[in-house]
């Protein structure tokens, strides 16, 4: 039985609602849904009483509230007796990315840290929930995730400390034999699912900004931002794909913007940790990072040429 496993019947039980539960634990609704239905496939027994609505823990798992808190808090003594009998000096730092950050940003942040030879860094990959729950796990010392700055939650800024490193553009991306689909009224896209980060940026702050006369159609969709380069080198549609991960195809030709006619999405690059006291080992690497990385504090806000980017797209009539 894992920690956070137990936090998270604690937090349903709490709260009375998986969707209570799912703020609790600073997740998605859908994504705390799969992680019940993980629990209850790994220790092989029914958990919640899905025959109600809302859906509500078993009476005998509501029965076993003592046994689980009491479980709970000895598991976390139990853990912060180990890093205190391991020093925390001894271990690699850990800090947990994005998928696409990780092959983009990570890269600099290990340089950085390893370059005295002192540090070794363990790097994790995951999706925006994935990052969070590391971290509230204590399985993560920071994490690197893009954000939309007008998409910034109350939730998020409460229990967790963030700072602005850099930015990057959600630019609209194809293989140069398909450029001309770009002015049809069928856009065949490669789509991220709408449940995770960049599908969610797609469908909020994108789609609305999309020609009036334009149709989406998905030729395949997957949450992977790797494989939807490979989909797009591969001449299956366009893609949407951060700016920092496609500047070298960019520039082989093998890829060709089109945020000339599709509208591009600016993303911020944050470290996150959670709000509680740091380790002074871990305090010294978050600031380190931020004196290397950090964007200078002027640019804060948006240049002016920048708003430019992020408005509805005007495509011209065809004549």
């Amino acid at each position: 039985m894992r920690l956070e496993w137990i936090d998270d019947i604690l937090a349903a039980l709490d709260s009375g609602s998986l969707a209570q539960a799912a703020e609790r634990r600073f997740v998605t609704q859908s994504a705390f849904t799969r992680r019940v239905r993980m629990i209850e496939e790994n220790i092989g027994a029914t958990l919640f009483d899905r025959r109600r609505k809302p859906v509500t823990l078993m009476p005998g798992v509501v029965a076993l509230e003592p046994e689980l808190r009491e479980l709970s808090a000895r598991l976390r003594r139990l853990s912060q007796d180990l890093r205190l009998s391991a020093g925390r000096a001894g271990r690699p730092l850990t800090f947990v990315c994005q998928h696409a950050i990780t092959t983009t940003v990570s890269p600099r942040v290990v340089r950085q840290l390893t370059a005295t030879g002192e540090t070794s860094v363990r790097v994790r990959s995951g999706n925006q929930d994935e990052c969070l729950l590391l971290l509230l796990a204590n399985e993560a010392d920071f994490a690197i995730m893009y954000e939309v700055a007008e998409d910034r939650t109350q939730v998020i800024s409460r229990a967790f400390e963030d700072v602005l490193l850099e930015r990057d553009l959600l630019i609209p991306v194809c293989a140069p034999a398909i450029r001309p689909l770009t002015e049809g009224c069928e856009l065949p896209v490669i789509s991220y699912p709408p449940d995770v980060f960049l599908g969610r940026v797609f469908n909020r702050n994108i789609a609305p900004r999309l020609p009036d006369n334009v149709e989406v159609v998905s030729q395949a969709e997957t949450a992977l931002t790797l494989a939807v380069l490979e989909f797009a080198l591969s001449e299956i549609g366009i893609a949407w794909l951060p700016e920092s991960l496609v500047g070298a195809d960019l520039a082989r030709g093998q890829l060709v913007r089109v945020d000339d006619v599709l509208p591009a999405q600016e993303l911020d690059v944050r470290m996150i940790r959670l709000s509680e006291e740091p380790s002074q080992r871990s305090d010294a690497v978050w600031h380190h990072v931020i004196e290397t990385l950090k964007l200078p504090a002027c640019s804060e806000r948006l240049p002016d040429a920048a708003p430019g980017l992020v408005q509805p797209v005007e495509r011209a009539e065809k004549r």
